[in-house]
């Protein structure tokens, strides 16, 4: 039987995790460089782009309209660019209903959605669902993946990690790539280490960068298995005794730990997503789950279509 390095592996572990040896082990962090030129057309033109993506994302996607046979409805398409347009603007339903008066034709809304309609779409699941298909069919990946959670505060007094409550609604666990955009998202409120082995399953990459919170051999295993290269960091109590990917995951880290650090630390792009996204869009304002699926998915689609216009233009 091999005998694995493990005493030395977790003497190593605890050491990097240590604040005064940090500086022994860990390399200056390269700054990527902002194409200020092309970030200054991508938000004079936001707006305009966004009003744009919300007219054409939403006519694209295929769904049939079943008839009611009690209050007249009104088109579901119309409801689902409402609920993006307020997002966009960051404004409540009745702000929402005098907005759509002037922008609506631009974005083909061509009839009255009065502020209770607005409302009442985020509760539709029939919008979900529709949201639900623009996130799939307009994301786009590097395949550089990193994974974390985050609580979705109600108020900025909760956005205290001893304050957040991991249950439905009030936590999201997501999967970004380094450019920041959105893989996968959950907000069930199911442990974050628990819901990753159902969200790897709608990604596609080369790695996938987690904290020592997704610290499991299985998740491990399941990683490697989707073709992508697992990087999570490890625990003090840790033996690289395992399967064939995990031996090779902590002996990467072992034989060549700066490295492996700097391929880790692509995961903080996911907590400069979360920052953002709090920053940008605000607290969440919806109290039923559904609801809140649909603000925030309507919130990431946004987000989404922002960052890939900011990156075709720095391609151009």
């Amino acid at each position: 039987m091999v005998k694995h390095p493990n005493v030395e592996f977790r003497k190593l572990v605890v050491k990097i995790r240590d604040p005064k040896k940090k500086k022994e082990i860990y390399p200056p962090q390269e700054i990527r460089k902002i194409h200020w030129k092309e970030y200054n057309i991508s938000k004079i033109n936001e707006f305009k782009n966004e009003l744009d993506f919300i007219r054409e994302s939403v006519n694209e996607i295929d769904f049939i309209e079943e008839e009611n046979t009690g209050r007249p409805s009104t088109n579901l398409r119309y409801l689902v660019k409402a609920v993006l347009v307020c997002e966009l603007f960051g404004v409540p339903e009745r702000q929402a209903q005098g907005l759509l008066e002037i922008i609506g034709g631009y974005i083909g809304i061509h009839d009255s959605v009065d502020d209770r309609k607005i409302g009442r779409a985020y509760d539709n699941p029939k919008v979900a669902i529709i949201l639900q298909k623009i996130f799939e069919k307009y994301k786009d990946s590097d395949g550089i993946l990193g994974g974390d959670g985050t609580g979705l505060e109600r108020s900025r007094k909760e956005n205290y990690e001893s304050t957040k409550k991991k249950n439905a609604g009030r936590y999201m666990t997501s999967i970004v790539d380094s450019r920041e955009i959105v893989q996968a998202f959950d907000i069930s409120g199911t442990q974050e280490c628990q819901i990753m082995f159902s969200l790897i399953e709608n990604v596609k990459g080369k790695s996938l960068t987690l904290d020592a919170g997704f610290n499991c051999r299985d998740l491990t295993w399941k990683i490697a298995n989707k073709g992508m290269k697992p990087i999570i960091f490890p625990k003090k109590n840790n033996n690289i005794n395992g399967d064939v990917f995990w031996q090779k995951m902590y002996y990467s880290f072992y034989n060549d730990v700066v490295s492996w650090l700097i391929e880790y630390h692509q995961r903080n792009h996911t907590e400069s997503f979360h920052s953002s996204f709090k920053r940008v869009f605000g607290i969440v304002t919806k109290l039923k789950l559904n609801a809140k699926f649909v603000q925030v998915c309507a919130r990431i689609v946004l987000h989404n279509h922002k960052r890939l216009s900011y990156f075709n233009l720095v391609r151009e």
